[in-house]
């Protein structure tokens, strides 16, 4: 094969490699599903398989080819920065999977005011004004349930958002302050 075939090849690869991997990175970043995670460990496996060899083949091509040997290593040296953009994914992943991303909506006619959300890591909500909704980012500390309590019209309510919560289930879903949820 020549020289022009492993270069384009190995940046082929490269970037393949790159937008699948970020790809699959932004589905689980979006919808937090478990399947997908199944899906990338299978991905990052094949896709270390491919580049390895593809990587080895273009270091011995390099190693005959003394006149394209710079042009060869750029090419490995691309390939490689899919290794920290990997490790990156992976400890994003690590955080999301230890964190609730709970998006909390006022589904009563009045102005809810301070939310105080209870359990895990917990936080706080200065006000939710009716169908107005924000997202609050707990950190799973271990073995725990997400509860809220808040004012309406004056008078304190709570509720249970998550009865039990623990570490790497960290997943995104919706609450309806004042109104009808499943778990």
């Amino acid at each position: 094969m020549m020289t022009e075939r492993y270069i384009k090849l190995g940046g082929q690869i490269a970037l393949i490699s790159f937008l699948l991997g970020t790809l699959i990175f932004g589905l689980f970043f979006i919808t937090s599903a478990f399947e997908i995670l199944f899906f990338a460990y299978g991905f990052i496996a094949l896709t270390s398989l491919i580049n390895l060899g593809a990587l080895i083949s273009i270091l011995l091509k390099a190693h005959k080819d003394k006149d394209n040997r710079i042009k060869l290593f750029t090419t490995c040296g691309l390939m490689l920065l899919n290794i920290p953009i990997m490790l990156l994914y992976c400890s994003i992943t690590i955080i999301l999977l230890n964190t609730m991303r709970i998006t909390f909506t006022n589904s009563t006619q009045i102005t809810l005011t301070n939310i105080n959300i209870v359990g895990c890591g917990g936080g706080y909500i200065d006000k939710l004004e009716n169908g107005e909704s924000k997202t609050v980012w707990i950190d799973i500390t271990g073995d725990c349930s997400i509860d809220i309590n808040y004012l309406s019209n004056g008078q304190k309510k709570e509720e249970l958002v998550a009865s039990y919560v623990s570490n790497s289930m960290g997943q995104k879903m919706k609450h309806n302050v004042g109104g009808q949820n499943e778990e």
